[in-house]
């Protein structure tokens, strides 16, 4: 998989991917990484790549012709039939089920990290594919969302992580959150880990799990239960989670 990221701090992404799961992958040339410099596509002294915005108001807009150009110039090396993603607080939120589509049918993505007030719109009009937002809150720019756009889908391509479930068993990859996990010692704090986990009764801690990723999540996250129709099985499950 292949990530192009448009920023105007590309040291920034460039540390934050050197580590863990992401650092590793491009170490084993799981993924590429390149970085693009939208003021190495400006022509004054100053490198300008914003400019006050028309009708007036606070703060600076990135500029239309140094994106164009530098979207342009990363086209030419990127595989045909690029996507080119905006983070923008404006985007779809990002769900797993997105992550895991990209992984599965995308060879490279172009992510644009806007700054200031954000892109001049026509960038918008012209090159961008799909907008894509982490959250309902404001950043400073985009490369933190790009980031966890890059470690969300890294993680979910084949060999990247050592154990071949650890993704499909993670939060959201059912639309559920997780069950709870416990490592040694045996008792901390006299609180002991569940018996079920010690049986060695694979079948019953596989219930047992679901039944937890399925309480959890009404208590945590109703919002995931809403339109979901369980099934018979999972209902009991939930049912037995909430008369504990």
């Amino acid at each position: 998989m292949r990530f192009d990221v448009i920023t105007l701090m590309p040291e920034m992404v460039e540390t934050v991917a050197g580590f863990g799961v992401t650092g590793r992958a491009e170490k084993r040339n799981l993924i590429e990484l390149h970085c693009w410099n939208p003021r190495d596509q400006t022509e004054d002294v100053h490198r300008t790549v914003d400019d006050r915005p028309y009708g007036g108001g606070p703060g600076m807009v990135m500029k239309a012709d140094c994106l164009l150009k530098t979207i342009r110039e990363v086209k030419k090396s990127a595989p045909e039939k690029t996507k080119v993603i905006y983070l923008s607080p404006q985007g779809k939120p990002l769900e797993q089920s997105m992550l895991l589509d990209t992984s599965v049918n995308e060879q490279s993505l172009i992510l644009l990290c806007g700054r200031y007030e954000g892109i001049d719109e026509r960038v918008i009009e012209l090159e961008v594919d799909e907008e894509w937002s982490i959250g309902d809150y404001v950043l400073s720019g985009g490369e933190l969302g790009a980031m966890v756009v890059i470690d969300g889908i890294t993680r979910l391509l084949p060999s990247v992580l050592g154990h071949n479930e650890s993704a499909e068993q993670d939060s959201f990859s059912d639309n559920l959150l997780d069950h709870g996990h416990y490592t040694r010692p045996e008792v901390v704090e006299d609180l002991d880990v569940p018996a079920v986990l010690k049986s060695g009764d694979h079948k019953a801690i596989a219930i047992w799990r679901r039944k937890q990723a399925l309480g959890r999540t009404f208590e945590k996250r109703p919002d995931l239960l809403e339109n979901r129709a369980l099934s018979d099985e999972d209902q009991k499950l939930l049912d037995e989670y909430l008369k504990k």
